[in-house]
């Protein structure tokens, strides 16, 4: 493994009994990076994350993690990352101090080392309001804050981070966003799960697992350049107008419209090039909708990965 390279695994696999959880998935994740990874329920993610973890051994292939073979060495990785689930154990009757205090002896910090890592900590996830509070009356924003704090009291060079956002409001996620981009600033390695295309976008590079199998890795822009996402002579299409989900249901019975979905007042369409605008907005004229707004737009992340799922591109593509 190179040294810019802090996450490396080949042919992976787990399997428990006849089900394979995770077949042969394989990539590269740079120092600094902010590496999102993607999937349906089911699909192999945490798997993953715990092989990498050294949690579970895998059937096959090799892992290498800050260094360390999680297969041979898993015991020497406790001081190399992070690992922060979605449901993280956080001892509701001890106070912010409290739990920082316990993970960072769990880590094996002590004394003035241990104080001193605690106030890093607390500036840096910006938990000095709440020092004193008990962990069950901390919102759900703040307490994702404080089982990060844990995770970050060793100084881990990667960070796994399993679903961090989920059941948050949308400031608080925002705010755990603006955390993650400080750490990679300054080289830490990321690992993201998420179901949030909006958080996808955000990340450097993403890798999309489903059934089992890694379908594609690679930078979120150069994903939404494959072929299978915007066929050769499609283009995309957003249509703004009053009753929307009206005009969805008569553009989807258009030929030439590959397909339809509601986004906010706007629906976004994936149509052959050769449909003219005069015939969207005639179709539209037909549901009793005068006044449409069309502009072309490039897919996003989401447009990718449902593309993906229903086609998926040959294995190792932008791998």
């Amino acid at each position: 493994m190179s040294n810019d390279v802090m996450i490396e695994c080949q042919s992976l696999t787990k399997r428990f009994g006849t089900f394979t959880a995770v077949d042969n998935v394989s990539f590269a994740i740079a120092k600094g990076s902010i590496f999102g990874f993607l999937g349906p329920n089911g699909s192999g993610k945490s798997t993953v994350i715990r092989m990498l973890c050294g949690i579970l051994e895998p059937t096959a292939g090799t892992a290498n993690v800050a260094g360390v073979d999680v297969v041979r060495h898993a015991d020497q990785l406790k001081g190399k990352i992070g690992y922060m689930s979605q449901k993280f154990s956080l001892y509701d009757e001890l106070t912010v101090w409290e739990n920082l205090t316990f993970y960072g002896r769990l880590y094996g910090l002590r004394a003035t080392g241990l104080r001193e890592r605690i106030h890093e900590v607390i500036e840096l996830t910006h938990l000095q309001p709440y020092i004193s509070r008990r962990a069950a009356l901390l919102s759900g924003g703040w307490r994702q804050r404080l089982a990060m704090g844990c995770a970050l009291l060793h100084k881990p060079a990667v960070l796994f981070l399993d679903e961090p956002t989920a059941g948050i409001d949308p400031v608080a996620r925002r705010e755990l966003w603006d955390l993650l981009f400080e750490f990679s600033s300054v080289g830490m390695t990321l690992f993201v799960t998420t179901h949030y295309m909006d958080e996808a976008e955000r990340c450097s590079h993403v890798g999309y697992i489903h059934m089992s199998k890694l379908v594609v890795c690679g930078v979120p822009d150069d994903l939404k350049h494959l072929p299978v996402v915007s066929p050769p002579g499609t283009r995309r299409l957003d249509v703004n107008c009053e009753h929307v989900t009206v005009g969805l249901q008569a553009l989807r019975r258009l030929p030439g419209v590959h397909t339809a979905t509601v986004f906010g007042q706007s629906m976004h369409l994936l149509v052959d090039r050769a449909l003219s605008e005069q015939t969207i907005r005639a179709r539209l004229s037909e549901a009793g909708i005068d006044d449409a707004d069309i502009r072309p737009i490039g897919p996003s992340l989401e447009d990718v990965f449902v593309a993906l799922t229903t086609e998926p591109v040959e294995d190792g593509a932008l791998q």
